[in-house]
């Protein structure tokens, strides 16, 4: 069966579903997904991704590479010089590309320069990393009045720290062709490197550091891929060599095969769905596999079919859930709101923080369904595929996720992380877990063996730096030292 005939026969197989099954024959189009994911954030942006008229006037193109910065609402910052501070924002021009212009925050470590780079990619398809650096793990939070104060477990404490708009359209980032939005990982990755390089050609100071790769959600897609084209990069000698240590993915989207299969017993596990229910939702996960299998890495139409039946799982689930907020399912949504991140608009949208920043007259898209709608043909890709060859290279990964996320659960990603096939898989699933201790508490559960970690944290959703900020920061700076594997009992941190 090839995805065409999927396509042709998806119809047909939800149809055959009655009512009572409890499954989902109203498969909702991709736009509306894309919607739902920014107003359940209660985001609002005006444009649905960022391509601009080629010849906007040089008032309103940025056309700065990097400057330093102070937010203009920065109340713990007094006396403190833009120097002295280390905040820099700005752009560069990715050098493969048509004409993007990919946005960046860049912050020194609060501790040493000689810290490791961590850049940190936010998923969606199509999100701001603007929402990690104001809501999980950047140098601030956001205070009364939009007000911003130091975030006393910002990962900027442990690394120099880079939040990156991207793929190309989102966030402040921008083109003036709209053939550089991305479809694929081979573009998202291309497209990073390039910025790396960038970065690191403005930073010669910073090449030396250890590099690492985080994020979470759908970069359980980007991270891989752009940890792959690192590594190729630096066994090529293609221009600056970065010093590529390991990547990390949080509650991520990697390998959609063994990670859909994992909604229904999660959500049976946790009591979301009941036995009934749980059988005739799973009558369509051999559909769904086979979908998936047909799309492989590569694939094209088949990747759509395998996208629009597969999410028929998901949504089965949340319909018999109802307002479960599925990043937590310890919460609710309120009508359509599960978070408000709506600060984070109406703060980068002010005239003093653009003007401090340099983006002219640029919008800021918090989430592009564009950028959502052009990776459709990603969604159901393998990107476990890559991994073994960086673990047996060498490269660390480390794989988290919060109990308490439905949409990309634990139990998904711990499944993926013991199906891989690498030379250290039967040790790694030999392994025992161990407590993962911080402050003297159990915070969660870690098993390691070589360069593989995988760790679930305890009462967290789907956003770890968000919800057990300390257990995050600690979990970096061990991680990144080369110790979260070590005996617990002897890294009890005082944090």
């Amino acid at each position: 069966m090839d995805g065409s005939s999927l396509l042709f026969l998806l119809p047909l197989l939800l149809a055959s579903f009655s009512p009572a099954t409890s499954l989902r024959t109203d498969t909702q189009l991709p736009s509306t997904q894309a919607e739902k994911l920014i107003r359940d954030l209660n985001l609002f942006p005006k444009l649905s991704i960022n391509i601009v008229d080629r010849n906007i006037s040089s008032v309103g193109r940025p056309k700065i590479v990097e400057k330093p910065f102070k937010f203009p609402n920065f109340v713990d910052s007094d006396g403190v010089s833009v120097e002295e501070l280390g905040h820099h924002a700005g752009y560069y021009q990715i050098q493969h590309s048509h004409d993007a212009q990919m946005f960046y925050f860049f912050f020194e470590s609060r501790n040493n320069e000689h810290d490791p780079v961590v850049i940190w990619l936010t998923g969606g398809p199509g999100c701001s990393s603007e929402i990690a650096l104001f809501y999980e793990n950047g140098p601030f939070k956001i205070g009364e009045n939009l007000t911003l104060v130091w975030n006393e477990y910002g990962w900027d404490k442990a690394s120099n720290l880079l939040y990156v708009d991207q793929p190309t359209g989102t966030g402040f980032s921008y083109s003036s062709d709209k053939r550089d939005i991305c479809h694929d990982e081979q573009c998202v990755s291309d497209d990073l490197y390039d910025f790396l390089q960038a970065f690191f050609a403005e930073h010669p100071e910073l090449v030396k550091n250890d590099f690492y790769i985080t994020g979470e959600s759908y970069a359980g897609h980007y991270i891989p891929a752009v940890a792959a084209r690192v590594h190729q990069g630096n066994k090529a000698k293609e221009g600056i060599h970065i010093n590529l240590k390991g990547f990390a993915i949080g509650n991520g989207l990697t390998d959609p095969a063994i990670q859909y299969k994992a909604y229904a017993d999660y959500a049976l596990e946790m009591g979301i769905i009941k036995e009934s229910q749980y059988k005739r939702i799973n009558l369509i996960v051999p559909v769904c596999e086979a979908a998936i299998k047909l799309c492989g890495t590569d694939g094209t139409i088949s990747c759509m079919a395998a996208y629009l039946v597969c999410n028929g799982i998901f949504s089965s689930i949340i319909s018999i859930a109802g307002n479960i907020n599925y990043y937590d399912i310890r919460k609710e949504c309120i009508g359509s709101l599960c978070y408000d991140f709506s600060d984070m608009e109406t703060l980068l949208n002010k005239k003093s923080v653009r003007e401090a920043l340099g983006v002219g007259n640029i919008e800021f898209v918090s989430c592009s369904t564009s950028v959502y709608q052009a990776l459709l043909m990603d969604w159901m890709r393998n990107l476990e595929a890559g991994i073994p060859e960086l673990l047996e290279d060498g490269i660390k990964l480390l794989v988290y996720a919060g109990e308490y996320d439905l949409i990309c659960n634990w139990l998904g990603n711990w499944r993926w992380v013991h199906a891989m096939e690498w030379k250290g898989k039967e040790q790694f699933n030999a392994s025992s877990a161990v407590p993962f201790e911080v402050s003297g508490s159990e915070a969660g559960i870690l098993k390691s063996y070589g360069p593989l970690s995988f760790l679930k944290v305890h009462d967290a959703g789907h956003m770890v730096p968000m919800d057990q900020p300390g257990a995050a920061l600690e979990m970096l700076k061990r991680w990144t030292e080369g110790s979260l594997a070590s005996d617990p009992g002897s890294l009890v941190s005082s944090i």
